[in-house]
């Protein structure tokens, strides 16, 4: 067989086991696959410059928080901040994943830190599962510059969040205001009503109108009995005036003459003239001059007597001969019942009178008042309802003030940008974990190459017929 077939067959099927002239051969080949296994990793172990990762963890707290005020008649206000996972639609944690990664943070962190955009680099952020939690990795030359890489990265994170909350707040504060230039309108123009009315009527509120109502009712209830007083006084002096045959004026002029001691002395005079008479008329006749006598003196005594009724009194001549001069006796009590009742009577009357002008007045008043005080009710009704809702938005406006998570809910720092002991890149052991890993299957490789002959010679063997 011609030497070179023979070196072909050599290269593809090998030699023996113990055929020592191919270990030149694979001595090179160990040599070469060794130096391009180590040339590179201990290239990049030598030249490469030390890194440093700095580590922070941000949380995002799982509660809610709300708060309810509550303003004595005018209304109720509330705010409430769910939590941050109740919405199943959107995540807090990715949507402050992205807001870390974005390009204006990082640019106003590599400010803070003196440095450009580009060196800063891309932070690294890790979402841990089943938590709110977020890590963050910034990688830098040193362990201090790292560190203050992470801790700017978080303050211009925190930054921009309350710039973004404030954007919100400051947006629903000028969306509102034109409902709140509406209510407060609303209020003003339903008060310069009320007051317009309660000047133009004098009606303060429906109260008092209310009020005016109720004394009315009162005012009438007490005509009716006054009324029924008067009536009873109107029976009484006339069945007095009907037993006596005397007016209340005469009756006050009898009373008052009796108690005239002059009078009375006269009245006594009368008395017994008018006995003394009564036996001479039994026992003379007409013309006999001791009758004719004692009916002289009996007249001068009656002139007398009717002179000083008249001087006492002052009633005509008339009035005066309708007066009983005689002694009052038992009928006193008589004569001055009929005065009393005259005298309650005209005061009855007059008090009747006095309050039936009133009550007319009151009822042309609460007529004239029914429609304004109407009028004024639903006015108020209305201010109270305007001014409710204007106090409700007010105090929502305000307490929304204090909601500033309901977009970008409350985020913490839990663990704070780390100073790092050891670099994290180049990493030597896990190099030369590798550089040895490659080795060992170059030398594994070699070795099957090595008994390659045996084993293939195995497997193309005949089997045995048997």
């Amino acid at each position: 067989m011609p030497l070179r077939q023979l070196g072909l067959i050599r290269l593809l099927l090998g030699g023996r086991l113990d055929d020592l002239q191919r270990l030149p051969r694979y001595a090179g080949v160990t040599l070469m696959g060794a130096a391009m296994i180590w040339s590179p990793i201990l290239g990049y172990l030598s030249t490469a410059p030390a890194r440093y990762t700095s580590d922070a963890v941000l949380i995002l707290p799982g509660s809610g928080a709300s708060a309810s005020v509550t303003l004595d008649s005018i209304g109720q206000a509330s705010s409430h901040a769910s939590s941050p996972f109740a919405n199943s639609a959107v995540s807090p944690t990715v949507t402050y994943k992205r807001l870390i990664g974005a390009d204006r943070i990082i640019v106003r962190a590599a400010d803070a830190v003196g440095t450009s955009r580009r060196d800063f680099g891309a932070p690294r952020v890790e979402l841990i599962d089943q938590t709110g939690m977020i890590r963050l990795s910034l990688t830098a030359g040193s362990p201090d510059a790292a560190q203050e890489r992470g801790t700017a990265l978080i303050a211009a994170f925190f930054a921009e969040l309350d710039v973004l909350r404030a954007d919100e707040l400051g947006t629903r504060e000028t969306s509102g205001e034109g409902a709140i230039g509406d209510y407060r309108a609303s209020v003003a123009a339903t008060r310069a009503e009320m007051e317009a009315l309660q000047r133009e009527t004098g009606l303060i509120s429906p109260d008092q109108y209310e009020q005016i109502v109720e004394e009315t009712d009162t005012l009438r209830r007490r005509v009716l009995d006054l009324r029924s007083e008067q009536d009873e006084a109107e029976q009484k002096v006339a069945a007095l005036t009907a037993t006596l045959g005397l007016s209340p004026r005469l009756a006050a002029a009898t009373i008052k003459l009796h108690a005239d001691s002059e009078f009375a002395a006269l009245a006594e005079q009368m008395a017994l003239q008018s006995a003394t008479l009564a036996i001479a008329a039994q026992q003379y006749g007409p013309a006999h001059p001791v009758r004719v006598g004692q009916a002289t003196n009996y007249t001068a005594t009656l002139e007398e007597a009717r002179n000083r009724a008249r001087h006492i009194t002052g009633l005509s001549g008339d009035e005066i001969e309708k007066l009983d001069l005689a002694p009052i006796g038992g009928r006193a009590a008589l004569l001055s019942d009929l005065v009393a009742a005259d005298v309650a009577r005209a005061g009855t009357g007059a008090e009747l009178a006095t309050l039936e002008a009133q009550l007319a007045a009151d009822e042309d008043k609460v007529a004239a008042l029914m429609e304004p005080a109407a009028r004024l009710e639903d006015l108020q009704r209305d201010f109270q309802v305007a001014e409710a809702v204007f106090a409700s938005a007010m105090a929502r406006s305000q307490t929304t003030k204090s909601d500033v998570y309901a977009s970008y809910p409350l985020v913490q720092v839990l663990e704070d940008p780390s100073l790092p002991d050891t670099p994290s890149s180049p990493r030597e052991k896990l190099a030369y974990a590798a550089g040895f890993a490659a080795t060992l299957m170059l030398l594994m490789g070699l070795g099957l190459g090595w008994m390659r002959r045996p084993l293939i010679s195995k497997l193309l063997a005949k089997p045995d017929p048997a």
